[in-house]
């Protein structure tokens, strides 16, 4: 059977799964022949070997399994990420929140620049700013040491290891020294919560934040507050910004925003603290 062949008859098993069945099974194809697209459209009439490895990997992902886990990677920002089950896989929405942290960061006339990342993850964020801003200096901290361990790989493979301090702690437990900048995506779903069904896949303790589910962004708002921190980033939940607009009211602040993701859901804000 032809590529293309096996294209057309395998995306029938994803249809209920994914809306781009077909290119899910080119994605899953290339990861296999380590070829990417244009290697494969160019390629469509040569005969797939390897259809009992891609079966296995079809019947995985028709049960909802993530694409990024079954290939191990994901992009972001443009880039490719190691990807492993036990760590979130990066979303699209939070490249906006790196976009307008390093419109801060640029703007700041201090150098070199210190960034706190709390929930570092793969490292998608701490990385991007590590690659795209100059002169800067991060510490990246997660509870998660499998989290950590990817997040070292990441910035490995994209040279800025030297640049990033990856800490295992719980918020600010183990930090030490002055910031100019917290950045974060925590957890934000509330505990009551029902996950879309590939999302379950992925870890709860990067997803689920309480009973509301903004705890966790109200105590790095009290603790980035505490440690004079000039600024903070964070992603949030779509229904969040009213909770959390009347909790930044108790402090002095010289500016607060909120912004909205592609979708135009409000996902995230900033703040700049007036110590």
């Amino acid at each position: 059977m032809t590529i293309k062949q096996t294209i057309q008859e395998q995306s029938q098993k994803l249809k209920e799964i994914t809306h781009i069945p077909a290119k899910e099974v080119e994605i899953l194809i290339g990861h296999l022949l380590n070829k990417n697209t244009i290697w494969l459209h160019l390629n469509y009439h040569q005969e797939f070997e390897q259809q009992k490895e891609l079966e296995k990997l079809i019947q995985k992902r028709a049960t909802h399994y993530p694409l990024e886990y079954l290939i191990g990677k994901a992009s972001f920002y443009g880039e490719i990420f190691y990807t492993k089950k036990g760590v979130l896989i990066p979303r699209p929405e939070t490249e906006l929140l790196v976009e307008h942290a390093i419109t801060c960061l640029n703007n700041l006339p201090k150098k070199p620049k210190r960034v706190l990342e709390i929930g570092v993850g793969s490292g998608v964020i701490s990385i991007m700013l590590a690659l795209l801003v100059e002169n800067i200096e991060i510490v990246g901290i997660d509870i998660n040491p499998i989290a950590l361990q990817l997040a070292k790989e990441n910035a490995l493979k994209h040279n800025v290891l030297d640049k990033i301090n990856f800490i295992q702690s719980d918020l600010f437990d183990n930090v030490v020294g002055d910031f100019d900048m917290v950045i974060s995506n925590p957890p934000y779903i509330a505990n009551e919560y029902i996950l879309p069904h590939n999302v379950k896949y992925e870890p709860h303790n990067a997803l689920f934040a309480g009973e509301v589910g903004d705890e966790l962004l109200k105590q790095i708002i009290v603790q980035t507050h505490q440690r004079n921190i000039p600024y903070l980033f964070c992603e949030m939940g779509y229904d969040q910004k009213p909770s959390l607009s009347q909790f930044l009211k108790q402090f002095s602040t010289n500016k607060v925003e909120f912004y909205k993701d592609y979708a135009q859901f409000d996902r995230g804000f900033w703040v700049e603290f007036n110590h």
